[in-house]
């Protein structure tokens, strides 16, 4: 399935093209198909911290059992006793 593109104006300093297109002249490859590549990495990256992040908030907002049922059977003094 090929998906519709769209053709965008990037401005980008004259080394950096430079060297991107002597990087895709060396891999065989278009300035595009690296930018793609770089940007759909970038996007996958967001998106799987996105998740992670709200699957421990999730956890995080229901709390952990400790098996306390919510009653602390001891001060903080025996806490830190050695």
């Amino acid at each position: 399935m090929k998906l519709e593109t769209r053709n965008i104006t990037l401005a980008l300093p004259k080394e950096m093209l430079r060297q991107i297109r002597v990087l895709a002249a060396k891999r065989g490859t278009s300035v595009s198909a690296i930018l793609k590549e770089k940007l759909t990495a970038l996007i996958q990256e967001e998106s799987d911290y996105g998740r992670a992040r709200r699957e421990f908030m999730e956890v995080a907002n229901r709390g952990f059992d400790l098996g306390t049922h919510g009653e602390a059977r001891w001060t903080r003094d025996e806490l830190h006793e050695r």
